[in-house]
Order: C-alpha cells, then sequence, then structure tokens
C-alpha cells in the first residue's frame, strides 16, 4: 500500500449534451461506471494527464473546458487497499468514437441528469453535474 494518497484525474467528456462513462474493467471498483482516468505521471500537468488518460483508455480526444471538481476514492468497507485524490475535469468531445479497452469494459454516452440509473462510482453525481454547467 502506498504511504499517501495518489493524484489521479478524470474527464466528464460531452458530445450532443451526453457524457461518456466507461465502466472499470479491473481492480476494486470492477464493474462500477466512471469517468475515463487514472493517475498522474511523474513530471506531468494535470490537464495533459487528463487527455492522456482519456485516449489510452477509451480513445477519445477532446477540449478540456475547466476543472469540474476534486474526488477522494476510498474503499467501500474497512480495507485500505487504495487511496486516491482525483481531480476531474469537464471538457467537449473533439473526435474519436469511444473504444472498449484493458481499462473499460463497456463505453456509453449517458444522460448527465441520470447517468442512465447505472451503478456508478462515489461522487459521479455531483461532479457530472458540475461539469455539465461548466461546458454549458
Amino acid at each position: 500500500m502506498p504511504p499517501r494518497p495518489e493524484v489521479g484525474v478524470s474527464t466528464a467528456v460531452f458530445r450532443d449534451g451526453r457524457v461518456l462513462l466507461a465502466q472499470r474493467a479491473r481492480g476494486a471498483l470492477t464493474g462500477l461506471w466512471s469517468l475515463p482516468g487514472g493517475r498522474v505521471e511523474h513530471g506531468e500537468r494535470l490537464r495533459e494527464a487528463a487527455l492522456r488518460e482519456l485516449q489510452e483508455e477509451v480513445g477519445v480526444e477532446a477540449e478540456i473546458v475547466d476543472l469540474a471538481g476534486v474526488v477522494e476514492v476510498l474503499p467501500r468497507g474497512e480495507r485500505m487497499d487504495f487511496h486516491f485524490v482525483v481531480l476531474a475535469f469537464a471538457a467537449n468531445w473533439v473526435s474519436g468514437e469511444p473504444q472498449i479497452g484493458p481499462e473499460a469494459a463497456d463505453i456509453r454516452w449517458a444522460d448527465p441528469k441520470t447517468l442512465d440509473n447505472l451503478p456508478v462510482t462515489d461522487d459521479l453525481h455531483r461532479i457530472v453535474s458540475l461539469a455539465s454547467a461548466l461546458v454549458g
């Protein structure tokens, strides 16, 4: 276990009034739907990390509008296997059709108000609501 929280990024990408969600393919949050994202690499700027992770996970390019919020990701239960501080960005889709892969078991453009009633990670509704207000 790392001695301190790790920094991660995610991106709420909007296209035609819908937000891109990815179903986690591995790790403690497997099966839950969330925003594409991952760890920030040493020396990497946060926005660059968000765009890189978006491309690596689902093959989409976007233009970041602004920071939407911060989320702490902790295990559900008593085990402390991980602790992430995730900076979530709001962005508009530019190009690329989302693809599944090793990190994303499934993908979907979802209604930002209901998130299609999917099982989602903690705080996702709040972050998507904030991001939606930023992209207008």
